[in-house]
C-alpha cells in the first residue's frame, strides 16, 4: 500500500488505516515498541539519535554495550560515537545524511501485523550531527525536532527548512514533538552571529587578561573559530578530548588553531561546568581573568524570575534583529556593556543553540502540526509549548494542568518537572 497516496481520498484512507492500527494495539507510533528516539532502554525495533550530547545519550553506555537493535543518527554522530561510547557495536549503526530517507519495515508487537514507516533526516543546526526526524507512513506523520535552532536570517536554517516542506510533500503533521527548551515569549535571543561578535569586543577590551570560555563537549565550534578569525589569534586552549573532537570533526586539520599547551594562548576553552565564581577567583589571584558563558540558560534564570538573579546586571538597552518571515525580534542587550553572569570578573551572553520563542513560533508557523509535544521537561522552567501555540495546531485544544491558583498568570506555566520519556509517556 502507498505510504501517503497524493489524493486527499488516498490520504484519509491511510489516517483511518492509522486509526486502525492504533485500536489493535500499534499506535501511537512507538508506545508499543516500535521505534525510539533519544532513548536507549530497550525494548524497540529501531532507535535514532539525534544528536551526542549526554542528555540525549543515556542508556547508550550500558554495561555490555549497545545490541539492542539498529541505531540511526547522522555520519557525523556516527564518527563521534566510538570515541564517547566505544561499547557500540559498529554493526548496528545506521548513518543517515541530512536530507536522506530510509524505509523501515517493523512489526506489531501484539498483532504481528507489519508496520511500514519511512524516516527522513532533518538539520537541526543544534550542533554537529544534530539531526530532526520525520516519520511517515502506517501510524501518520509524527516530526521529533530534537534540539534545534533556525535562526530567521540564516541561510543553513532556509535551505533545513525547504528540506522539511519537500519530505512533507503537503501532508500535514498528525504530532509535532517541540524542543521547547526557551518557548516563553520572554526569551528571544539575538542571532548568533551578533553575540560570537559582542564576545571578541569583550576579549578586545581586555588585552591584559586571561580569557575563559565555557564550552559544551560538542558545539559552539563555530564560536570559537569567529573569535581565532576576529583577533587573528592563531591559538585557541582546548582540553585533550575536546581536541579530538574537533580534529574528527574535520576542523583545524592543520592544527594551527586549537592547541592543549596552556602557555602558547591567553584565551582557553574550558568545560562548562568548570567555569565558576571560585575557579575565576583562584585564578585572578595568579593572573587577571575573566569568564565568558556564551549560553541562553542565565536568561532563563532572569525572565522566569522576573526579575535579575543576584549579581547579574540588567541590560541597558535594546537591539533589533530582522526576521525572516516576521517583524522584528526585540530582547534587552547592551552590545557594550554585556549583563554579568557572577558576581564579578564573568559576563554571561545569550548564545543559544537552542530556538528562542520567536523562531518556535516561525517554526510553528511553517509546520502547522495537528498537536505539539513539548520533549524537554527538565530544564530550569518547564513551558508547555501548546500553551501558547495551540491556536497554530489543528486541534486547537489546550489543556493545562497546573494548579488552579496559578492560572491567569503568563509566568505559571512555567513551573519544575520532571523530564518526560519519548511518545510513551511525554503526554502523561
Amino acid at each position: 500500500m502507498p505510504l501517503f497516496p497524493s489524493s486527499p481520498k488516498g490520504q484519509n484512507s491511510n489516517r483511518r488505516r492509522a486509526r486502525e492500527l492504533r485500536w489493535e494495539g500499534v499506535g501511537p507510533a512507538m508506545d508499543e515498541g516500535l521505534v525510539s528516539v533519544d532513548k536507549f532502554s530497550g525494548g524497540s525495533q529501531a532507535y535514532f539519535l539525534t544528536h551526542l550530547h549526554q542528555d540525549h545519550t543515556r542508556g547508550l553506555g550500558a554495561a555490555g554495550g549497545w545490541r539492542h537493535g539498529p541505531l540511526y543518527c547522522s555520519p557525523v554522530t556516527a564518527r563521534l560515537l566510538p570515541t564517547r561510547f566505544p561499547g557500540v557495536d559498529a554493526s548496528l549503526l545506521r548513518p543517515l545524511a541530512p536530507g536522506a530517507s530510509a524505509s523501515l519495515s517493523l512489526s506489531s508487537p501484539s498483532t504481528g501485523r507489519a508496520v511500514s514507516v519511512v524516516v527522513t533526516a532533518i538539520p537541526a543546526l543544534h550542533c554537529p550531527g544534530s539531526l530532526m526526524y520525520l516519520f511517515r507512513g502506517d501510524l501518520g506523520c509524527m516530526l521529533y525536532t530534537g534540539d534545534f535552532r533556525w535562526e530567521l536570517r540564516c541561510k543553513r536554517a532556509r535551505a533545513a527548512k525547504k528540506a522539511l516542506l519537500d519530505a512533507l510533500a503537503g501532508d500535514t503533521v498528525d504530532v509535532l514533538y517541540l524542543d521547547n527548551t526557551y518557548c516563553h515569549p520572554s526569551l528571544s535571543f539575538p542571532p548568533r552571529p551578533i553575540v560570537a561578535e559582542q564576545i571578541v569586543n569583550i576579549i578586545r577590551a581586555h588585552p591584559d587578561h586571561e580569557i575563559i570560555i565555557g564550552v559544551d563537549t560538542l558545539g559552539k565550534e563555530d564560536l570559537l573559530l569567529h573569535i581565532s578569525r576576529a583577533l587573528q589569534t592563531k591559538v585557541i586552549w582546548v582540553w585533550p578530548q575536546r581536541l579530538q573532537t574537533i580534529h574528527l570533526l574535520g576542523i583545524d586539520d592543520n592544527q594551527e588553531i586549537f592547541t592543549t599547551q596552556t602557555s602558547l594562548t591567553r584565551i582557553r576553552a574550558v568545560p562548562r561546568y568548570s567555569l565558576t565564581i571560585e575557579s575565576l577567583d583562584a585564578l585572578n589571584t595568579v593572573c587577571p581573568t575573566i569568564g565568558i558563558m556564551p549560553s541562553g540558560i542565565p536568561w532563563l534564570w532572569k525572565n522566569s524570575k522576573g526579575k535579575a538573579k543576584s549579581g547579574v546586571k540588567s541590560p541597558a538597552k535594546s537591539i533589533r534583529c530582522k526576521g525572516l518571515d516576521e517583524g522584528a525580534i526585540e530582547m534587552d542587550y547592551d552590545p557594550l556593556s554585556p549583563p554579568k553572569l557572577f558576581e564579578k570578573d564573568s559576563y554571561s551572553l545569550p548564545y543559544s543553540e537552542h530556538a528562542c520563542f520567536a523562531e518556535l513560533e516561525n517554526f510553528m508557523l511553517i509546520v502547522r502540526p495537528s498537536t505539539v509535544i513539548g520533549i524537554v521537561s527538565t530544564s530550569f522552567c518547564y513551558v508547555n509549548p501548546r500553551h501558547h501555540f495551540s491556536h497554530l495546531c489543528a486541534d486547537n485544544v489546550y489543556s493545562d494542568k497546573t494548579p488552579e491558583k496559578n492560572k491567569g498568570k503568563d509566568i505559571s506555566v512555567l513551573t519544575p518537572k520532571k523530564k518526560a520519556k519519548w511518545f510513551k509517556d511525554s503526554e502523561r
